[in-house]
């Protein structure tokens, strides 16, 4: 661990971590800090060894002074591009495999025309089971993982994580919490993307440090920059007093950045600079102050769609999105609806109140449009609603004792018929996008991963969800 403080993990100063030889040594070249610190976090948790250079001259360095089974590059680099050192590479070591991570589409054509079965690219924000996987493939060795999901990293009590979706979020979040990467949290409104940040700063190495909130949409946007950056006696009307910005504050802790997307275009170039530099102004000052906060940043919008609009700068989006945790809907991880439900009337009730036998069909039956957010709230009315200890349907919201899970399905619709429901519907855009499991992912609103859960699903029951099977 570094000595510069108890957030530093060392790896911008120290270039190997394993002395041993047995597992494959993979290089790590990327000027973004943040990037280095999540891709040496995430390898090291799954039993790879790594080294770090921080640009294209010291990675050739490297590569001249120690055996390398593996090479992966950001593209984009002051002074030797990614493909510079690639090429400069490929001339003394032509076996070597090369992993390219790219944000921009001009680029990922070119590397994709210089592909020759040692050279594979990334497209950030980077999926980490992508990156497992080409890695894996690449040294052909499969570790044994280091670090997993509830090996000395357990989850609050209040924390309800049934489905394997949601394990699947907390395990990427387990493994990239010591990282100082930036991380943005993804899913609909009312999802928990709150709660996810705070375990994420509770498992990282800056957990004694603060953690700030800032809700960007809930703050007028003429005062957000003097809430982040703080401003000045007298630089503007009201202002009476100097005062400290929310990155002041967080200094040495975390900073969460919640809905994001509802920041101003002028906030967000002052946004990118702290990204990128951790350097920003009081709001009527020229001095310049530095903070060492960690940015975790969320939306309920879809961001790409927001940087091809013009509503969202693509430079800040690749910065704040170092890796991406997408938060499934709840109507995607029903293993959670009951579960949660019971510790919300559990927490409203003092542990006094049951679910009749007519509430888990109700619940199970309604999609949550709200998430976990509503879910909540309805059963804090039924705990207000019931005079002794069973909550009734009766107690619930007309909208949740319909059971309108989604449209042209009435409240009388079992499970099971929402199951053949739903698979008709992911199986017929399926096949719409040629079983491009992306695309379909999109067209359906659903996360990738969650689509990849569900056809896994449909495998053992002996359903065909493959390209001409």
């Amino acid at each position: 661990m570094g000595e510069s403080g108890p957030w530093r993990n060392g790896i911008d100063t120290v270039e190997t971590r394993n002395t041993h030889t047995s597992q494959p040594r993979i290089l790590i070249v990327d000027d973004d800090p943040g990037q280095r610190s999540l891709l040496h976090s995430f390898l090291e948790g799954q039993g790879f060894e790594t080294v770090l250079a921080e640009n294209g001259e010291r990675a050739l360095r490297v590569l001249a002074e120690q055996p390398i089974q593996m090479m992966i590059s950001d593209v984009r680099m002051p002074g030797l591009s990614g493909l510079e050192t690639l090429r400069k590479a490929r001339e003394r070591h032509p076996l070597l495999q090369v992993l390219l991570v790219t944000a921009y589409a001009d680029i990922r054509e070119a590397v994709g025309a210089m592909r020759d079965g040692a050279v594979n690219y990334l497209a950030k924000p980077i999926d980490l089971d992508e990156l497992l996987s080409i890695v894996q493939h690449a040294t052909g060795v499969t570790p044994r993982p280091a670090v997993r999901f509830g090996v000395g990293r357990e989850l609050p009590t209040r924390i309800v994580a049934v489905s394997p979706l949601m394990q699947a979020v907390f395990q990427d979040a387990s493994l990239v919490a010591a990282s100082d990467s930036r991380i943005l949290i993804t899913g609909e409104s009312g999802v928990g993307k709150e709660v996810v940040a705070d375990v994420i700063h509770a498992w990282s190495l800056r957990a004694n440090g603060p953690l700030v909130k800032v809700n960007c949409a809930a703050i007028p946007e003429n005062l957000l920059e003097s809430e982040l950056f703080g401003h000045e006696r007298g630089s503007f009307t009201g202002a009476t007093a100097q005062r400290m910005g929310r990155f002041e504050t967080a200094d040495g802790g975390t900073i969460f950045l919640d809905e994001v997307a509802d920041m101003a275009p002028s906030l967000q170039a002052k946004l990118l600079r702290v990204t990128q530099e951790g350097r920003y102004n009081r709001v009527g000052s020229s001095v310049e102050l530095k903070t060492n906060a960690r940015i975790l940043a969320a939306t309920n919008r879809h961001l790409e769609e927001e940087v091809k609009s013009g509503r969202f700068r693509e430079d800040l989006f690749y910065r704040l999105n170092v890796v991406e945790l997408n938060l499934p809907a709840l109507r995607e991880r029903r293993e959670d609806i009951l579960p949660l439900a019971n510790a919300f009337i559990a927490e409203f009730t003092q542990g006094k109140a049951r679910f009749s036998s007519g509430m888990s069909e109700c619940l199970l039956n309604y999609s949550w449009p709200g998430n976990v957010r509503e879910l909540r709230n309805a059963m804090e009315r039924a705990a207000l609603l019931s005079q002794g200890d069973l909550i009734l349907p009766d107690h619930l919201p007309t909208r949740v004792r319909s059971g309108t899970v989604a449209p042209a399905v009435s409240p009388e619709t079992t499970p099971e018929q929402l199951d053949d429901v739903e698979r008709q519907a992911i199986m017929q855009t399926l096949r719409k996008h040629d079983y491009n499991r992306t695309e379909t992912a999109k067209s359906l609103g659903i996360s990738r991963r969650a689509l990849l859960y569900k056809l896994q699903r449909y495998r053992e029951l002996g359903l065909s969800v493959d390209a001409g099977s």
